[in-house]
């Protein structure tokens, strides 16, 4: 272990402090999303598995738009905190999912690529107003105190790969960053480099993350790679995702919401 950090290292080591100290402040409620995950589904009552298939609507407007993948996080966070305190139903859901999201595009993006309310609804092909969207906007703001950035996994996520190819320096870490560490430290294994594995032991003690809760995770997303790498999973096929709309939403979106894959051929006329 080096004595001397280079001034990268020292930038890096008090981002990462500084999530750390921020991590806590805007994450949902544990008793909240117990609820969720324990409640029968009726078709009325919030369950998990509407809010996975809510997330998934999410994922695909954030690839539709091609905005980063930190928006999408913000925006899962988000839909988290408001549903482990609020009791949603099933039908407004989509409001409250679409409100997150748009939340977060403002709070990420840049102004220019932002969309207008009204495509954002047309796209997503739900039939609640432009006012129901504002309307729902404001009821997440209040419930998560105004309080619209938060410190995601991705962050961590990105920390840590960047942490870790600082060679033997030490390192801190803490809570959705041990679900970071895990990935991290699966693809480490994977690569048998015993340089990174240092590190990552390093970040683990320096972070104070107990051995056990860092090989619970490691199993868990383990088992959930071979399940996802296994001929039972539907996997992508690779291909670009295609996002259909009608002919008639097409001609009412801004042009800068989809690429023109060719152009006509312009005629050649002789003067």
């Amino acid at each position: 272990m080096i004595e001397v950090l280079t001034t990268d290292s020292q930038k890096l080591l008090h981002q990462l402090s500084t999530l750390l100290e921020q991590e806590s402040r805007c994450q949902p409620k544990v008793c909240g999303l117990k609820l969720i995950e324990s409640a029968h589904d009726n078709g009325l009552r919030m369950t998990a598995r509407l809010r996975d298939f809510e997330v998934k609507d999410l994922l695909s407007l954030t690839q539709f738009f091609g905005f980063d993948t930190e928006t999408f996080s913000l925006a899962v966070n988000l839909l988290d905190r408001f549903l482990s305190k609020m009791k949603v139903q099933a039908k407004h859901l989509g409001c409250v999912g679409l409100s997150c999201f748009y939340l977060a595009v403002k709070s990420i993006e840049e102004e220019r690529n932002v969309p207008l309310a009204t495509d954002l609804i047309r796209i997503s092909q739900y039939r609640f107003t432009v006012s129901d969207l504002m309307r729902m906007e404001k009821i997440v703001l209040e419930k998560v105190c105004w309080k619209v950035k938060a410190t995601t996994a991705f962050q961590f996520l990105q920390l840590y790969h960047s942490l870790i190819h600082e060679e033997t320096l030490p390192f801190e870490s803490a809570k959705p960053s041990v679900l970071a560490l895990s990935i991290i430290a699966l693809e480490i294994q994977a690569l048998k480099c015993v340089e990174l594995t240092e590190g990552v032991e390093c970040i683990q003690k320096h972070s104070k993350i107990s051995g056990r809760d860092l090989t619970f995770w490691q199993e868990l997303v383990s088992k959930c790679l071979t399940e996802y790498s296994s001929n039972k999973c539907s996997k992508p096929n690779g291909q670009k995702l295609k996002w259909i709309v009608s002919g008639r939403t097409a001609r009412q979106l801004r042009h800068s919401y989809y690429r023109i894959t060719h152009l006509p051929t312009i005629p050649e006329t002789i003067c």
